[in-house]
C-alpha cells in the first residue's frame, strides 16, 4: 500500500518515495521547515501543562497533608486522581480534536484547566482538592494526545522522529524545573497555594498566545494547509491565512489542498469517543501498549514515594526535595533528544535495505517495528536495574546521591520508550485520521496502570520495605517484556493485514455509493 506520508520526501532522502508517481508532486505539508518548527515548539508549550501541573505539586505533598490535616496516602490519592483522569480525558478529546479540530480541542481544554487551578488554589478542604486536581487533569493532560495530532498532521515518517522528540523535549522540561518551582513556591512566604497561581497565570497567558498563533493542522479539514480558510469556521480560519501567505510553498486551488483528503469526512466526521479503546483493543497497538503502561507506571510510582522517602530517610526540606528531582528532569529530557536522533537514523536505514532488497520482492514493505522498536528492550533492562538501584540504595541508607543518579536512568528510559512507541503508533495511525486518538490510547493504558501503582506503593513500602517493594516492581517489568517481544514478532504482518481490511471495506463502500446513485 502506497504512503501518503512519503510524498514530501525525495527519492534520494528516502528511498520508499522512489515508487511514488512523478506526477504527485504536492508537498505532504505547505507548511515550510521554519513553520513546521513553530507549529511543532507550540505543540510542546502547549503539552508542558500536564507535566508542570503534575510534578509541581510532587514537592507539596507533605505540606498538603500537615495543612489539611490528612495521612501521605490520603493526599497520595490527589496524585492517584490526576493521573486516572489524565487516563481518561484525552479519550474525549482526543477524538474530538480529530473530528472538529486541534484549535477547538486545545481551546476546551485551556478553559477547563484555567477554572481549576483557581479553584485549587482557593481550595479549603481536602474534598474540594482532590476533586479540583481531577478536573485540572482533565484539562492539562489532553494537551498531549492533541500534540501527537498536530505532529503527525504535519510531519512525514522520514522526519517524525525528531520532530517527535522536540515535542516530547518541551513536554518534559516541567519534568525537570517543575520540581524546582513547586518546591521554592511551597516553600516560600506564599505557600503551596502560590503553586496554583502561577499555573493560573501561566495558562492564561500562553491560551491567548496559541490562540493567535497555532493554525488549524487537522487534515480532514485543512488537507495539507493549502485549503481555502474561507471556507472553513472562524476558529480553524485564523492565523492559518497568515501561514498560506507566508508560506515558501507555492499552492494552488486546484490541489487537493483546498479540500479534505478522501474518506475523511471533513466536518461531518463524527466523534468517536470509543476510538482509543478500540486502538488499545487492537492487535496493532495492544501489546506494545500494555509494555509501555507498565514501564511508565514503575517510572511514576518512583517519583511519587520520592517526597516521602527523601523526608523521611534525609529529612530534607521542601526546597531540597524540589532540587532532588532535577536528575529525573534531566534525564527524561536528554532520553528523548536521543531517542529522536536515533528514530530518524533507523527508518532512513531501514527504508535503505528494503530500496535494495526491493528488486527482489517488489512487494515489500517498511518495517515500523525495526524502524522504532529496535533499542527498546536495552532500555527496558536498564530501567528494572535504576528501580531495583532506586529501592536497595534507600532501604540500606547509602548516601543520598546514589537513588538520586537512578532516577536520571530511570527518566531516561522511561521516556525513551514513550516516544519511541508514540512516534510509533502515529506511525501506524496517521493514516485513517486517528494520530491523537493513538495518543490517547497511550495516555489512557498508562496513566490507568500508573494511578494503581501510586495506590499501593506506599502501603506496600510500608508493609514490606523500599527494596523488596521496587523488586516487585521490577519483576513486573520484566514479564511486560512479552509485550514487546510479541509487538516485534508479529506487529508488521498484524498491520499489513489492517491496511488490506481497510482498504477492501473503502472499495466496497465506494462500489455500494456507486450503486446507489445510479440508481
Amino acid at each position: 500500500m502506497t504512503d501518503p506520508e512519503q510524498h514530501e520526501s525525495s527519492p534520494a532522502a528516502d528511498p520508499a518515495a522512489a515508487e511514488t508517481p512523478a506526477v504527485e508532486s504536492e508537498p505532504y505539508s505547505i507548511f515550510d521547515n521554519r513553520q513546521r518548527a513553530l507549529i511543532v515548539f507550540l505543540a510542546s508549550v502547549a503539552a508542558t501543562f500536564s507535566g508542570f501541573a503534575s510534578n509541581i505539586y510532587f514537592p507539596a505533598l507533605p505540606t498538603l497533608a500537615t495543612d489539611f490535616n490528612v495521612s501521605s496516602e490520603l493526599i497520595n490519592l490527589t496524585v492517584t486522581t490526576y493521573l486516572l483522569l489524565q487516563g481518561l480525558a484525552p479519550s474525549l478529546w482526543g477524538p474530538i480534536s480529530d473530528a472538529r479540530g486541534r484549535r477547538v480541542a486545545y481551546i476546551g481544554t485551556f478553559c477547563i484547566f484555567l477554572g481549576a487551578c483557581i479553584g485549587l488554589a482557593l481550595a479549603r478542604n481536602y474534598a474540594t482538592l482532590i476533586v479540583l486536581r481531577g478536573l485540572q487533569s482533565a484539562g492539562s493532560a489532553s494537551t498531549i494526545a492533541v500534540g501527537s495530532g498536530v505532529v503527525g498532521d504535519v510531519t512525514t515518517r522520514a522526519n517524525r522522529g525528531g520532530l517527535m522528540a522536540m515535542f516530547q523535549a518541551g513536554l518534559l522540561v516541567p519534568v525537570a524545573v517543575g520540581p524546582i518551582i513547586g518546591g521554592a513556591l511551597a516553600g516560600s512566604s506564599l505557600g503551596w497555594r502560590s503553586i496554583f497561581w502561577f499555573l493560573a497565570i501561566y495558562s492564561g497567558v500562553f491560551l491567548v498566545f496559541l490562540i493567535f498563533m497555532l493554525p488549524e493542522t487537522l487534515r480532514a479539514l485543512v488537507g495539507n494547509g493549502g485549503r481555502d480558510p474561507s471556507t472553513l469556521g472562524p476558529v480553524a480560519r485564523y492565523p492559518l491565512r497568515l501561514y498560506q501567505k507566508y508560506t515558501k510553498i507555492q499552492w494552488t486551488p486546484t490541489t487537493t489542498g483546498t479540500a479534505p483528503p478522501k474518506n475523511s469526512g471533513g466536518r461531518d466526521k463524527k466523534i468517536d469517543v470509543l476510538a482509543p479503546l478500540g486502538i488499545l483493543a487492537s492487535k496493532q497497538s495492544g501489546p506494545i501498549v500494555a509494555f509501555l503502561a507498565i514501564y511508565y507506571a514503575g517510572w511514576q510510582m518512583c517519583i511519587t514515594a520520592m517526597s516521602t522517602l527523601f523526608e523521611s530517610e534525609y529529612g530534607l526540606t521542601e526546597t531540597q526535595i524540589g532540587l532532588s528531582f532535577i536528575a529525573n528532569g534531566v534525564g527524561s529530557i536528554v532520553g528523548t533528544l536521543v531517542t529522536g536522533k536515533l528514530l530518524d537514523m533507523d527508518y532512513r536505514r531501514v527504508t535503505q535495505a528494503r530500496s535494495i532488497g526491493s528488486s527482489l520482492s517488489s512487494s515489500s514493505s517498511v518495517s515500523l517495528e525495526k524502524a522504532r522498536l529496535r533499542l527498546l528492550p536495552i532500555f527496558a533492562v536498564l530501567q528494572c536495574g535504576s528501580l531495583l538501584m532506586f529501592g536497595w540504595t534507600i532501604d540500606c541508607h547509602v548516601h543520598i546521591a546514589v537513588p538520586i543518579i537512578s532516577t536520571f536512568v530511570t527518566g531516561w528510559t522511561a521516556i525513551t520508550n514513550q516516544s519511541a512507541i508514540s512516534t510509533y503508533l502515529v506511525d501506524v495511525f496517521n493514516a485513517n485520521n486517528r494520530a491523537a486518538a493513538s495518543g490517547a490510547s497511550i495516555n489512557l493504558a498508562r496513566c490507568l496502570c500508573a494511578a494503581g501503582g501510586t495506590t499501593f506503593i506506599m502501603p506496600l513500602i510500608n508493609r514490606i520495605g523500599t527494596g523488596p517493594a521496587f523488586t516487585v516492581c521490577a519483576g513486573i517489568q520484566v514479564v511486560a517484556l512479552t509485550g514487546l517481544a510479541v509487538q516485534w514478532r508479529y506487529g508488521q504482518a498484524w498491520r499489513e493485514e489492517a491496511e488490506q481490511r481497510q482498504k477492501r471495506e473503502e472499495e466496497e463502500h465506494q462500489e455500494t455509493s456507486g450503486s446507489s446513485q445510479e440508481k
